[in-house]
């Protein structure tokens, strides 16, 4: 089995360690015997994506997630049909950003990609702190870092998670991120992967099964040191919440 991996525009959106999320699926799948190829697409390069089985777009500032969502428009819909037919989506921040109707910044007004039907509008308290997340899908919390100004409404979506400790996607909704279909989209960093393994091979398993069919199980993974990391920022925000 072989996984394709898109990275979508790694000079523009790579803030906070969001490569590592590349880095964690690739590393778990050759663990486990499944070869993994790392496609990396710079600005303005031609994408194929029905040759990609998953795909991380990150995060950026304001200026270098226009000029994303000014490349990506380029495809015409083959990004959003693709999104919406199953394709398997990590998008962080900027990229959870881009795929709503549109980003209102402090000065303009960014159109998104209008994969999902959310928006997003900018207040002058950035939200940063470690964040906490409890969700029925996943064993353990999902950590991660929060720094944006932006506040996004995800109208009737399933979010990611049940806000434990940190601000999420309003300050004020109590939950964080999107997760439909095969999309996650979230606004932590960190990365977020490398100390959320459930959420790795979440991904993996739904690419896994889109494009080989059947009943698919990753074998168990020790995660002994990922749990670790888990533990110390949940106990960490536990501490001084």
């Amino acid at each position: 089995m072989k996984l394709t991996i898109g990275h979508l525009y790694p000079d523009l959106l790579n803030l906070y360690g969001d490569r590592g999320n590349i880095c964690c699926m690739k590393k778990r799948l050759e663990w486990r015997g499944i070869e993994a190829e790392v496609l990396p697409f710079a600005s303005g390069s031609q994408i194929d994506f029905d040759s990609l089985d998953l795909i991380l777009l990150g995060g950026g500032s304001d200026r270098e997630q226009a000029l994303a969502c000014e490349y990506l428009k380029e495809t015409g819909q083959a990004f959003k049909d693709w999104a919406l037919t199953g394709g398997v989506l990590l998008a962080v921040c900027g990229g959870y950003q881009l795929l709503g109707n549109y980003y209102q910044t402090a000065s303009t007004k960014i159109e998104g990609l209008g994969i999902l039907d959310i928006y997003t509008e900018w207040s002058p308290k950035r939200l940063v702190s470690n964040i906490v997340l409890d969700s029925t899908l996943f064993k353990h919390p999902i950590v991660g870092f929060e720094n944006h100004g932006g506040r996004t409404y995800i109208n009737d979506y399933p979010p990611l998670g049940k806000v434990r400790f940190g601000s999420g996607n309003t300050d004020s909704s109590g939950y964080e991120g999107v997760l439909y279909q095969n999309i996650v989209a979230t606004y932590l960093h960190g990365p977020l992967l490398p100390k959320n393994p459930e959420i790795c091979d979440y991904l993996l398993t739904r690419a896994l099964k889109r494009k080989y069919g059947g009943n698919i199980e990753l074998d168990t993974l020790s995660d002994e040191l990922e749990h670790t990391a888990n533990d110390y920022i949940t106990q960490l925000c536990k501490s001084i919440s």
